[in-house]
């Protein structure tokens, strides 16, 4: 049952810090698990707590923006191992519907840090888009590596009408120099496509509510989020 939730500032933004239980993972989350420093950096972490009772409960981080965005640039410079995540923990960058828009995840962006339980896999992220209406399309997700020199990077994608285009690079940055990863998801079919404006979400989680193999908090730093609206992108094309 979720109770009262906190707002914070960051990047210039006012997001609600989520508090309570529930999915994904049927998980704690916890709005001290969202922090921002002297530099006006986001920390979200997971932790691990004991009850009243003295058992042990993993607590997660989700946070989302009190405003809607529509078409656009959205950008994410993340600081930590990413790539060097346990397998049950995940982080999600991404767009999410309100009650009003759509339920249950359509209408939906997201580039997700994560090896999903599987521990063999190489695979370790994904770049997601959920259809506007309808059922998802059999190629409306992509997994890829990410094996990283450092901690910095950036991930971006551009929502437009019929297409999506994701990007990560090495470092922090606007330009798309570093790339190591990018997806362009051009469905053919507008439907696929989500187009209502909705807010932007970040999280830190466990999947299926599973704790961490190796039995260790984690910290994920988010420098920046930007949001640069479609119009005025195509005024310097």
């Amino acid at each position: 049952m979720e109770t009262a939730m906190k707002t914070i500032t960051f990047s210039g933004y006012e997001w609600v810090v989520r508090k309570g239980k529930g999915d994904p993972g049927s998980n704690t989350w916890d709005d001290a698990n969202a922090q921002i420093d002297d530099k006006d950096r986001l920390h979200l972490q997971l932790t691990k707590n004991k009850t009243a009772t003295g058992e042990i409960e993993w607590h997660c981080v989700e946070l989302n923006t009190q405003q809607r965005f529509g078409l656009g640039r959205y950008q994410f410079q993340v600081i930590g191992r990413i790539d060097k995540l346990d397998r049950n923990v995940v982080l999600g960058l991404f767009k999410y519907p309100t009650a009003d828009v759509l339920k249950d995840g359509p209408n939906e962006i997201d580039i997700e840090f994560a090896r999903w339980g599987d521990q063999t896999t190489k695979n370790n992220a994904d770049y997601v888009v959920l259809p506007a209406v309808g059922k998802r399309a059999p190629n409306d997700r992509i997994f890829f590596e990410v094996a990283l020199n450092g901690d910095y990077t950036t991930h971006r994608f551009l929502w437009e009408c019929h297409q999506v285009t994701f990007l990560s690079l090495h470092g922090h940055r606007d330009d798309d120099v570093g790339e190591f990863e990018h997806w362009k998801y051009t469905p053919g079919q507008p439907r696929l496509i989500p187009q209502q404006p909705t807010p932007v979400h970040i999280n830190l989680w466990l999947y299926q509510g599973k704790a961490p193999c190796d039995d260790t908090p984690v910290e994920i730093i988010i420098n920046k989020f930007s949001f640069t609206p479609l119009q005025e992108l195509e005024q310097f094309d």
